[in-house]
């Protein structure tokens, strides 16, 4: 190489990596501004849930406003979005395909969801953070006038945000948003933006007295082979129940849409259903979050066989019928009842089956191992991790083509290396 190639290769290089520097210093800025921008945003709507569950536990009668709140929340995104509502998975659809995301979405979502707990319908509140937290970083990306890709990535971002400031699971929130776009693949150029984004908005979170939920597991046997075997049998058990949830889910609203095309009455319908349940239960156990209840199982408290086919049911109305909010709080009190449920009927410590539960539905639901495993060790500790690492393998293992979101693609099939890019069932 004479003097002159050596010349303009040494300027190439120092060339690209100048403009390497540039671009992690400007992504290291917007995923910081992503997480304090959404980190705001995420906690005001996490303390105003608080306010709103904690106003509706005492006052009992607004359980009666069921059927009047469903119609509200259609009133508004009929009259504000005017593009069909597709939940989290409008989020997805525009990672995938550069769908239109709209800016309008957050404050909608973050109105329609306080507007669901207040009247009691059981829903969660995670599915509207990743709504949340996507529409404020494609928002800013549009903004910044950032290209496709880029504006993907803080969409992603604005996601892993959201989640981690209102659930407080950074690691697992950064992870996720990556993760559940396509099953089989994981978009690792957003790994630094969006576990800087989460540890920002966590931060912010925290600062303003929104906490972690961490749980307790009372006894965690020695694992052996026996002990192995049971988990591994429980997990099966819930991936199908992660199926079971996921079906429901999508056959009821599918049955209710084409039954019942007009939406102010569909929402009539199941407002009502849902209040109806209320009153024959006799309780509204079933009704908003049900976190105190997540927390019951991990405190010795007797729980029924029936309490998580009683949560899928109520979800289900709530979900099917127009209310906002999301499934993955639904998700771990079904995993969590089902645990502790099958921990005392089997003997076997009842917190440990509840925190495997909770897990293992997760992964089933999501289509998402690792995001799954990171939220057991964040919300549990990591000495029960053998037995959480088999429940979230053989949850996804059981769990198939089915997921919440339709959305999301399974790119590479689950049983072998195959390329099969086709949706969720």
């Amino acid at each position: 190489m004479n003097n002159q190639e050596f010349k303009e290769e040494f300027i190439h290089k120092v060339d690209h990596n100048s403009h390497r520097a540039l671009s992690v210093i400007g992504w290291t800025a917007a995923a910081i501004f992503i997480g304090i921008v959404v980190g705001l945003f995420a906690t005001a709507f996490g303390l105003s849930m608080r306010f709103v569950v904690e106003t509706r536990s005492k006052i009992k009668w607004l359980i009666f406003l069921l059927p009047i709140g469903a119609v509200l929340i259609t009133f508004i995104y009929k009259k504000v979005l005017k593009v069909k509502d597709s939940g989290t998975n409008i989020v997805i659809a525009a990672i995938q395909s550069d769908e239109r995301l709209p800016f309008r979405l957050a404050p909608l979502i973050f109105v329609a969801t306080l507007i669901t707990h207040f009247v009691g319908g059981s829903a969660g509140r995670e599915g509207a953070a990743l709504q949340m937290g996507g529409a404020i970083g494609n928002g800013i990306g549009r903004a910044l006038k950032l290209n496709s890709t880029n504006k993907k990535t803080m969409i992603m971002c604005g996601m892993s945000a959201a989640f981690s400031a209102l659930f407080g699971t950074p690691m697992a929130a950064a992870i996720f948003s990556m993760e559940v776009i396509s099953v089989g693949i994981m978009h690792y150029a957003a790994l630094v933006p969006c576990v800087i984004s989460s540890l920002v908005a966590r931060f912010i979170a925290a600062y303003f007295g929104l906490g972690s939920e961490i749980y307790k597991i009372q006894l965690i046997p020695t694992f052996t082979v026996k002990s192995a075997i049971m988990i591994s049998l429980f997990a099966i058990v819930c991936g199908f129940a992660s199926i079971l949830f996921c079906t429901m889910l999508h056959k009821y609203e599918e049955f209710l849409s084409s039954k019942v095309p007009n939406p102010y009455i569909k929402a009539v319908i199941g407002g009502t259903s849902v209040l109806l349940l209320t009153l024959i239960v006799g309780n509204q156990t079933y009704n908003s979050t049900g976190s105190a209840i997540i927390a019951s199982c991990f405190t010795g408290a007797s729980i029924s066989l029936c309490t998580f086919i009683l949560k899928m049911v109520f979800t289900t109305l709530t979900l099917s019928c127009g209310y906002k909010g999301g499934e993955i709080v639904p998700t771990l009190f079904i995993g969590a009842t089902l645990g502790a449920a099958v921990g005392q009927l089997i003997g076997v410590s009842p917190s440990l089956l509840a925190a495997v539960g909770m897990g293992a539905l997760f992964c089933g639901v999501t289509n998402c191992p690792i995001s799954s495993l990171l939220i057991c060790f964040e919300l549990f500790g990591y000495e029960p991790m053998p037995y959480f690492l088999l429940a979230v393998a053989f949850s996804y293992w059981v769990s198939g083509y089915t997921g919440l979101y339709r959305a999301q693609k399974i790119v590479y099939s689950k049983y072998r290396s195959n390329y099969i890019d086709k949706k969720v069932d």
